[in-house]
């Protein structure tokens, strides 16, 4: 039998895997400000001058650490972020030093100097990808990748140790079907619908494989002391909340707390839970909610086709 790499055996046991880019990792607003302003040789230049100096911690790095933060056993991980960047591997030593200043456990990173890096983070075996860059969002969505644009946003409270993520339903964790009738008939004929389909489950959307990995991870402990909490902040309201409930259940993935806020604003909901990120597909709704969270624009579905 032939020996298995480390990086195998430790794969075995991974139950959730995340490629985040640089951009949303770290504080890199400078240097891509040289990078559009002056080049590539004078951002190249600009790197390599600077790389013993650490990067500030960027949107998505509290995600990050409390991500890694779940590996408490190291003989066991369940969670292995990957780093993906634009940079070139010789620009790129900066992020890795930062990684190391910062003491973030990021071994695996694929530099593709330039080119959309969307083909390695299915290679990686991601289930959720994080990106400054909307077109590379796009590249991962269309990959069947569960992918978000970070905006810039108010980091989270950070007052809980638990992970806490929300998600939007329609067109996110669920595909964008029922959406589509709103988009097209208007509201009443959006909860008619769903009143009339509300045993027949929805289909997935882009993040139901993100969550079912971390359902799968909540399964490790008791409901009571899981590392990981979950919300459904949608606007949906009665009577279009039996069917969101109905479909969870056929699938047999659990939602700690689930908001149906008949169009009210999300953000200050989305602060009273504390989430360290929220997903959603409509701009409207990430701009609200980035005034308090760290927030991920997911450009799927109908709403982001008009």
């Amino acid at each position: 039998m032939s020996e298995q790499s480390p990086g195998k055996q430790k794969l075995s046991t991974i139950k959730l895997i995340v490629a985040i880019s640089s951009r949303a990792l770290f504080d890199l607003d400078d240097s891509h400000r040289v990078f559009e302003e002056e080049g590539e040789e004078a951002y190249s230049r600009y790197q390599i001058e600077h790389e013993d100096d650490p990067l500030a911690p960027g949107v998505a790095f509290p995600l990050a650490r409390k991500l890694l933060a779940l590996n408490t056993d190291p003989m066991s991980p369940q969670v292995e972020i990957a780093l993906i960047s634009r940079n070139s591997a010789d620009t790129g030593l900066r992020v890795f030093n930062s990684i190391r200043h910062h003491g973030l456990d990021i071994t695996r990173a694929a530099f593709t100097r330039g080119e959309a890096p969307y083909r390695y983070i299915q290679s990686f075996g991601a289930h959720l990808f994080l990106s400054a860059n909307p077109g590379d969002v796009t590249n991962a969505l269309e990959a069947g990748i569960a992918a978000a644009t970070i905006l810039p946003s108010a980091p989270g409270k950070g007052e809980h140790e638990q992970l806490r993520i929300a998600f939007d339903g329609d067109a996110v964790i669920f595909s964008d079907e029922a959406e589509r009738v709103y988009a097209e008939s208007g509201l009443d004929a959006f909860n008619l619908s769903e009143v009339e389909a509300k045993n027949q489950p929805l289909s997935g959307g882009p993040f139901k494989s993100f969550l079912s990995a971390l359902h799968a991870i909540q399964n490790e402990y008791p409901a009571n002391a899981s590392p990981i909490r979950t919300a459904l902040i949608t606007a949906r309201g009665a009577p279009a909340h039996e069917r969101v409930i109905r479909t969870l259940r056929s699938w047999e993935i659990r939602i700690d707390e689930a908001l149906f806020l008949g169009g009210m604003d999300k953000g200050t909901f989305l602060n009273s839970f504390g989430a360290d990120i929220f997903f959603d597909d409509q701009r409207r709704h990430c701009e609200s909610a980035a005034d308090y969270v760290a927030t991920g624009h997911v450009p799927y579905g109908v709403k982001n086709a008009m």
